[in-house]
């Protein structure tokens, strides 16, 4: 205990700082090997997201984990409380482009002597710098960032480990990120495909079917005729008319009477003047539209595994940038409509192709609202396009990894639904592979052929001696820089990892962890992805669950009960709060609410939080003016309490404390608060 004069009123500011440099002073929270017989906790912290500023959700959650590190400590365990940061990625590589005004343009030669310059005219037309470059901006930014994340959660009074700290894009944790891969490889759980893979337009990369949310859109039943020789025309209803260049199927369903004879017929585009079959297909919806789908290369998700049995060439129209590309029709009336989409983005073709399809139009559009599939981040509906990605088997292990959710204990226990589900929903592989730049590059070459051409079928993996390493910049063992990209050499993979594929190692990532974990605090958004990948990994690298308990927070709401989010632009940041309310305030808003459930923000809580500890500061000053003893050694006989009332008062305390001692036992941090 610190020795100093109490003062007449709580200064919460002045005690804090004088808290927080002694906590410093004094390592009190650094994790010590425990003693002999001595009990461990650990906590797998959620590294947070290094993109701008924390708010005050971030402050609500990481307060409840710290709520039960520290009562873990105070039963006299040794704990285990690291603390990452997750600054590789996407949202990192946003940042720095608003911040610096730049982009990344990996043909650019790197300039040794350049330092990136924030920018003040956000509107200027961004730089492009060599991918290089642009990493040392992306790590510059970073460390600015974080030093500011850990002085607001020194300020929130968080008992972390801080020299237990790491960044997901720090050489241990690429070099373990690397390792991982290359045991999954080993393992057999890795392989590579060039494919239809769900693709962002506007990030130019691939994505995860865990990174896909739905958006109610407006959109319009287009029901176009398709001529059939010898029988009346056929009339299909679809919300996508521009990718009638694409179609390379009309389907309807084994069953539908309405179109049994025309199954092994043949159908004439409008436009476009192609021999279209059409083929029965379980997934068409008799009672949809019309009855009959168009399948294009690609729609959606559907056409996809359906083209993948029908044995039909691609028609792959879009390009990586989500416009139409340049392509050659034989038939030159084809050619002439075809003319129009070149160049135009998705939305801008199916207008255009509305306009000139004329008759074959058999009524107006019909107005509909429907779910569209959208990269969380992105802007712009998600498209399939052809490329080679990295990917993770899951879908033939869905049952293994049930079953290993069921070993872990989830609070609250419904949580556990929510997994369940996801997997037993999962329909693609996980996509690892990311068309970026900051992030764990993947540790592999390809050699090239004397004609100059990539041999992708014949990867050559680094050791692991060699990592972490950069393709990019390294040599496979064997080889010289002269023949980098020469025929008869080799070439870099040039992606870089999902950044889910480095933090679903955060049980490894810190130094000398723990296995397993006690518990996995978390959102329940982020379920299907951090949790689930984590468990996965954890499956495939040592066949262990990664912690035993999940500890899954709810969201904090705004005042009409939205999600609050950087992204929406309607979020609270805690400095304001900490510094008017205190520290304890904000934790005991935090406190309030239970694991799982939402909470709306509501200020008044942080009032009510900062009178109940000038309360017991001014409880405590009473009770210290009473003592003939320094309080710092006080340690009176509670057997020589003889006054009743004084016994029954005892007697309710450790009422309480056995109450709220249950509590924290099964991490209902809010059920003590309220005993």
């Amino acid at each position: 205990m610190m020795n100093s004069p109490r003062p007449n009123q709580y200064q919460h500011l002045d005690v804090e700082a004088k808290w927080q440099a002694f906590w410093k002073a004094h390592d009190t929270y650094t994790w010590r090997a425990p003693e002999p017989d001595q009990a461990t906790f650990s906590v797998d912290t959620p590294p947070p997201t290094v993109s701008g500023s924390l708010h005050i959700g971030h402050a609500f959650s990481y307060t409840q984990a710290d709520l039960l590190a520290r009562y873990q400590r105070m039963c006299g365990k040794a704990v285990y409380y690291p603390m990452g940061w997750d600054d590789n990625g996407l949202p990192t590589e946003r940042r720095v482009q608003n911040v610096f005004g730049i982009s990344c343009q990996g043909q650019l030669p790197y300039q040794p002597n350049w330092t990136p310059v924030k920018i003040t005219d956000k509107k200027a037309p961004y730089v492009e710098v060599a991918r290089q470059n642009f990493i040392e901006a992306c790590h510059l930014l970073t460390q600015e960032d974080e030093a500011v994340f850990e002085s607001m959660w020194r300020q929130l009074g968080l008992s972390v480990d801080w020299k237990l700290q790491y960044a997901t894009i720090d050489d241990n944790c690429r070099k373990t990120s690397q390792w991982s891969f290359l045991d999954l490889v080993k393992k057999g759980f890795v392989y590579q495909n060039e494919a239809p893979t769900m693709w962002d337009v506007d990030f130019r990369t691939a994505v995860a079917q865990a990174e896909i949310e739905d958006r109610v859109c407006p959109g319009a039943y287009h029901h176009i005729a398709f001529e059939v020789p010898g029988a009346d025309p056929v009339v299909i209803a679809t919300t996508r008319p521009e990718l009638l260049p694409a179609c390379i199927a009309l389907v309807a369903h084994p069953d539908d009477p309405r179109y049994q004879p025309l199954f092994g017929m043949s159908a004439k585009s409008p436009l476009f003047f192609a021999d279209i079959p059409i083929l029965p297909a379980t997934h068409a919806d008799p009672e949809k539209g019309t009855g009959i789908l168009m399948v294009c290369t690609f729609g959606d998700a559907m056409d996809v595994e359906w083209w993948k049995q029908s044995g039909l060439p691609i028609k792959q129209v879009l390009g990586d940038n989500g416009r139409f590309k340049d392509l050659s029709f034989g038939d030159p009336r084809a050619q002439e409509s075809y003319t129009h989409l070149i160049g135009l983005k998705a939305h801008q073709a199916r207008k255009k192709i509305v306009e000139i399809l004329g008759e074959a139009l058999v009524k107006p559009p019909e107005p509909i609202e429907h779910p569209v599939k959208f990269y969380e981040k992105g802007d712009s509906p998600i498209e399939f396009i052809t490329t080679r990605q990295w990917f993770i088997r899951i879908l033939e292990h869905k049952a293994a990894l049930v079953a290993q959710g069921e070993k872990i204990q989830w609070h609250p226990e419904f949580m556990k639904a929510r997994y369940t589900n996801w997997v037993e929903g999962l329909n693609q592989d996980w996509c690892i592979s990311r068309q970026r730049f900051f992030g764990v590059p993947f540790p592999v070459w390809y050699p090239v052929d004397e004609h100059g051409h990539p041999q992708y079928d014949k990867p050559i993996v680094a050791s692991e001696d060699q990592l972490p390493v950069d393709p990019q910049i390294h040599l496979p063992k064997g080889y010289t820089e002269a023949q980098r990209n020469q025929p008869n050499g080799f070439v870099a993979d040039p992606d870089v990892m999902d950044t889910w594929a480095t933090s679903s190692l955060t049980p490894r990532l810190p130094q000398e962890a723990p296995a397993p974990m006690d518990i996995r605090p978390q959102s329940h958004e982020i379920i299907r992805t951090w949790a689930f990948y984590t468990i996965a990994k954890s499956w495939m690298h040592d066949q262990e669950i990664p912690w035993r308990h999940v500890l899954v927070s709810g969201w904090i709401l705004d005042p009409d009960r939205k999600k609050m989010s950087k992204s929406k632009g309607n979020v609270v940041t805690p400095d304001h709060l900490l510094h008017a309310h205190s520290a304890d305030a904000v934790r005991y808003w935090a406190a309030r609410a239970r694991l799982g459930a939402d909470t709306a923000f509501d200020e008044s809580i942080f009032v009510i939080g900062k009178k109940l500890v000038t309360k017991l500061f001014n409880a405590s000053k009473f009770v210290f003016l009473q003592l003939d003893t320094r309080p710092e050694s006080y340690a009176g006989d509670l057997a020589e309490v003889t006054e009743c009332i004084d016994k029954a008062w005892l007697g309710y305390m450790q009422s309480v404390v056995e109450t709220a001692t249950a509590a924290l036992e099964r991490f209902d941090y809010a059920g003590a608060l309220e005993a």
